[in-house]
């Protein structure tokens, strides 16, 4: 058995385990100039994180008054990341430590996201994180992205462990919110600093307010193996 026991972790994807922000800004930015509406800025993104893309083409789609349908959206803005995911998307170093360590104890882990099942594909095999992450869920596959709990509920069926032994790393508060939801302990590493204080955070086992410039592999590690059971 594990030194964590029972214990298994779900990773959420985008601002947790990748820096793939970037990608989806540039993405959202060239598929809504190309309906009409330019000068979609970075903080304006930032109010997306952590929404799953099919939600987040929804709300354009009514804010904006576009004539597009969501699958048009969704389609054109998948096809726009994977492009540029598919070569341009780094892995953040100590998490991906933290993975091998896991990996070398033998710990169930699984990847809960609300990018597209492609996107996920994509990004793990163009980090090479897919060789320790092989059981994966996507927003498209469950009924509710987060904050619903489904993805990681999901998950963890699909891992074969119990919710209440799942802990869940994110970076954004609607999966804080649906890690709470599922009844799970969460690791909360904020990609957007502001988001620090945001209510869903509060629910957090452990917050780690400068995201990942406050993630150390082995002291997580060890925070999971002696005081989060």
């Amino acid at each position: 058995m594990s030194d964590l026991g029972t214990l298994s972790v779900i990773f959420d994807l985008d601002g947790t385990l990748v820096d793939s922000e970037p990608n989806y800004y540039e993405a959202s930015r060239q598929t809504l100039a190309a309906h009409g509406v330019p000068g979609f800025s970075w903080t304006e993104h930032e109010s997306y994180v952590g929404i799953s893309t099919r939600e987040t083409v929804r709300i354009w789609r009514e804010r904006h008054n576009l004539r597009a349908s969501v699958p048009e959206l969704l389609a054109e803005t998948n096809r726009r990341y994977l492009d540029l995911a598919r070569t341009r998307t780094r892995a953040f170093p100590e998490m991906r430590a933290f993975v091998e360590l896991l990996a070398a104890d033998n710990v169930p882990m699984a990847v809960a996201s609300g990018s597209s099942p492609e996107a996920i594909e994509a990004v793990l095999q163009g980090t090479g994180l897919a060789a320790h992450l092989r059981t994966t869920v996507s927003a498209d596959e469950v009924p509710q992205g987060k904050p619903a709990p489904d993805v990681f509920l999901e998950a963890a069926r699909r891992l074969g462990t119990p919710p209440a032994d799942c802990v869940v790393l994110e970076d954004a508060a609607p999966g804080a919110a649906a890690a709470h939801a599922a009844g799970m302990r969460c690791v909360a590493l904020p990609y957007v600093p502001a988001q620090a204080d945001a209510p869903e955070f509060g629910t957090a086992s452990l917050l780690l307010r400068g995201g990942q410039t406050d993630f150390r592999a082995r002291s997580v590690y060890a925070w999971l193996r002696d005081g989060a059971r």
